[in-house]
C-alpha cells in the first residue's frame, strides 16, 4: 500500500452526511478532502479547473448515485461515471452508497467503479477501501463481490431453463417478456430523466444515446424470440430457414437497414470530445480579436458548456419535430438564431436587472435589441452549420476540403469537430458583441465577466475600436479574399488556446453576389495572379539590365576615370620630385 496522501472530492446530495463524514476524514492524516459538492454539474466544473491547474490536487473521487434511492438518480449517477470515465480515465472512484441492488452494482462495475462501500461501513475499513481504490486497486466487499460476479445472471437463467418443465417456446416467450420489461422499465427511467430541466449537456446526450438503443434492443428481441404465430401475426413471412435468414428476409422486405452508428452515440462521442478540449487554455493565439478575449477563462468556459448544452436541446427538438434533411438549408438562420436568444438568456438570467443610469433595466430584452447587428455580422456568417446538423441528426458524409468523408471514420469526426468549435465560439461571440455595444462599460458587468488586463476604460476602447477595425478588415478585405480563394476561417480550441485554421468549400454563388469594394478587392486579386508572373519577368529582364549597366558600362568607365586619376596623382608627384632635386642642385 502506497503512503502517497488521498485527496478526494466527496459527491453527494445529503448534506448531514457529507458534513459528518468530511469532520471524520479530516482527522485522519495522510488524507485530505480537496472539495465536497452536491450536484453532478458542480463536480464536474471543479474538475474541470483542476484538471487546468493542479491535477494531483484530486486522485480519488467518492460518490453516491443522487439520494441514493430513486430509480431516476441512480441512472444519473451512471451516467455521470460514464461521464469522468471518459474525461478522466486514470481518476479512481468509489462507490459510497445505500444501494444494494444486484444490478445496479453489476451495472456500476462495468462502467468502470473501481470499489463500493455501502453506507455505515466502519471508518477504519472505509479509509483502507479508499487507499485501496486511489492506489489503483479494487476494492469490493466479499458479499458484494459474490453478489455482482458476472456469471451469476448466466446461472440464474441456467437453474431456470433446466427446472422448468415448459417446452423451449414458451421459456423463449418467458425470457423475451421479462426483457422487455426489464427494458420498459429502464426507457421510463430514463425519458423520466430528460424532462429534468437543466440537465447537463453531456448528460442529455448520453441518456438520448442510451434510450435509442434500448428501442434498437427492444426491436431486436421481439424479433430474435417471437414465436411462430406472432410472427405470422404481423405478417412476417417465415420461411423453412434459420432463424438468422428469417430475420434478414423480412429486414429486405422492409427495406430497414440500420446505421452503423445510431445518431445518439455519434453526438455523445463528438459532444464528449468537444467538453474535453474545453479543459484546454481559452487564450486567443490568432492575431484576430474576438469578441469573447475580453471575458475572463471560467467565463469563456462556462458560456461555451451553456451553447454546447443548448444545441443538444435543439438536436433533440428537431429529431422530435422529424425534421426532413432538404428543410434543414431553410430554417438554418432560424436555428442559430434560436441558439444565440437561449445562449443570452441562460448566461445572463432571464429576469436578470442592471442599474443603467438612473433605470434599472433587463439585460437580457436590452441585449436583445442588437439582433440585426448580430445577425448582420456575425450569426449569418458561420459556414458549414447545415454539413453538421445533417451529419449529426442524419448520419451523413460530410464534404470538406474537396474530400467526402464517411460517417464513422476518424476524420470525420475530427472535421465535425473543427465545425462545431467554430460554432460555439461564433456564437459565443454573438452573444458578447451586443453587450460590448452598450454595456461595455458597467462597472457591474466587468466586475463579474472581465479579465484583470481589460477591465479599464481605456483598455476597453482600444479592444472595441481594434474589434471595429476587424469588422471593417473582415468585410471589405479578407472575406472576398476568402470567397475568391474557396474557402472558409475556422477558429478552434488547441491545446494553447483558440487557433484557426481554413477549409475548402465552394462559394461561387457568394462571388457572383459580391459588388462594391469586395468586388474590387476580388478583381485586384485576379489582376495580380494574371500579371504577377509577367510583371516578374518584366522586372527580372531590366534588373538583369540594369545589374549589367552598372557593373559593366558604368562600373568599367569608373573604374578607368579612377585609374586615369591615381595615374595622374602619381606623374604629378614624380614630377615634383624631379623639380625639388634641380632646386637642390642648383642651390
Amino acid at each position: 500500500m502506497s503512503d502517497r496522501p488521498i485527496k478526494l472530492l466527496l459527491i453527494d446530495q445529503d448534506p448531514i452526511f457529507r458534513l459528518g463524514l468530511r469532520v471524520a476524514l479530516e482527522a485522519i492524516p495522510n488524507l485530505e478532502v480537496t472539495a465536497v459538492v452536491e450536484t453532478d454539474t458542480l463536480a464536474l466544473q471543479i474538475l474541470a479547473e483542476i484538471a487546468q491547474q493542479d491535477p494531483n490536487q484530486v486522485n480519488l473521487v467518492v460518490l453516491e448515485f443522487g439520494n441514493g434511492r430513486s430509480a431516476t438518480s441512480q441512472q444519473l449517477g451512471l451516467q455521470l461515471c460514464r461521464q469522468l470515465r471518459v474525461l478522466y480515465p486514470n481518476l479512481p472512484i468509489l462507490l459510497l452508497s445505500s444501494v444494494q441492488e444486484q444490478g445496479l452494482l453489476l451495472a456500476a462495475k462495468s462502467v468502470g467503479i473501481n470499489g463500493y462501500c455501502p453506507k455505515g461501513t466502519p471508518l477504519s475499513e472505509l479509509i483502507a477501501a479508499m487507499q485501496e481504490v486511489a492506489d489503483g486497486g479494487s476494492y469490493w466487499l466479499q458479499e458484494t463481490e459474490a453478489i455482482i460476479t458476472p456469471n451469476s445472471c448466466t446461472d440464474a437463467i441456467n437453474r431456470v431453463s433446466l427446472q422448468s418443465s415448459l417446452p423451449f417456446s414458451r421459456l423463449r416467450n418467458n425470457l423475451r417478456l421479462s426483457g422487455i420489461t426489464n427494458i420498459d422499465a429502464t426507457l421510463a427511467a430514463i425519458t423520466a430523466q430528460l424532462q429534468v430541466p437543466g440537465l447537463p449537456v453531456l448528460d442529455r446526450a448520453i441518456l438520448a444515446g442510451h434510450r435509442r438503443e434500448l428501442l434498437a434492443a427492444r426491436w431486436l428481441l421481439n424479433r430474435l424470440l417471437v414465436s411462430s404465430q406472432e410472427r405470422q401475426e404481423e405478417d412476417i413471412p417465415v420461411a423453412d430457414v434459420p432463424l438468422a435468414s428469417s430475420l434478414s428476409s423480412a429486414i429486405q422486405q422492409r427495406q430497414i437497414v440500420p446505421p452503423l452508428l445510431s445518431p445518439g452515440t455519434l453526438q455523445s462521442a463528438l459532444f464528449a470530445s468537444c467538453v474535453t478540449k474545453f479543459q484546454f487554455s481559452l487564450r486567443n493565439i490568432t492575431d484576430i480579436p474576438l469578441e469573447i478575449d475580453i471575458f475572463r477563462e471560467d467565463k469563456k468556459r462556462e458560456l461555451l458548456y451553456l451553447i454546447l448544452q443548448k444545441l443538444a436541446d435543439q438536436l433533440d427538438e428537431l429529431r422530435a419535430a422529424q425534421i426532413e434533411i432538404n428543410q434543414l438549408y431553410e430554417v438554418k438562420n432560424t436555428l442559430i438564431y434560436d441558439l444565440w436568444q437561449a445562449a443570452i438568456t441562460y448566461f445572463f438570467g432571464k429576469f436578470s436587472r442592471i442599474k443603467l443610469g438612473d433605470q434599472n433595466i433587463e439585460i437580457v430584452n436590452f441585449l436583445l435589441q442588437n439582433t440585426e447587428i448580430v445577425q448582420r455580422d456575425i450569426l449569418n456568417k458561420i459556414p458549414l452549420v447545415c454539413e453538421l446538423y445533417s451529419y449529426l441528426l442524419f448520419q451523413t458524409e460530410l464534404n470538406i476540403d474537396n474530400t467526402s468523408y464517411p460517417v464513422v471514420s476518424i476524420e470525420a469526426k475530427s472535421q465535425a469537430l473543427m465545425i462545431l468549435e467554430n460554432l460555439l465560439i461564433q456564437v459565443a461571440n454573438g452573444v458578447v458583441q451586443p453587450l460590448l455595444n452598450s454595456l461595455a462599460d458597467v462597472e457591474a458587468i466587468k466586475q463579474n465577466f472581465y479579465g484583470r488586463q481589460l477591465i479599464s476604460t481605456r483598455e476597453i476602447e482600444r479592444f472595441r475600436n481594434d474589434l471595429s477595425w476587424k469588422y471593417r478588415i473582415k468585410n471589405y478585405i479578407n472575406e472576398p479574399k476568402a470567397v475568391f480563394e474557396s474557402r472558409y476561417e475556422l477558429f478552434v480550441i488547441a491545446p494553447r488556446g483558440i487557433a484557426n485554421t481554413s477549409v475548402y468549400a465552394p462559394r461561387n454563388q457568394e462571388l457572383e453576389k459580391l459588388s462594391n469594394i469586395p468586388l474590387v478587392v476580388t478583381l485586384l486579386l485576379e489582376f495580380s495572379d494574371a500579371i504577377a508572373p509577367r510583371l516578374k519577368s518584366l522586372l527580372a529582364f531590366v534588373g538583369s539590365g540594369i545589374v549589367f549597366i552598372l557593373t559593366q558600362i558604368i562600373g568599367r568607365g569608373l573604374g578607368l576615370i579612377g585609374r586615369g586619376i591615381l595615374q595622374g596623382i602619381g606623374s604629378v608627384s614624380l614630377v615634383e620630385k624631379n623639380l625639388r632635386r634641380n632646386s637642390d642642385r642648383s642651390k
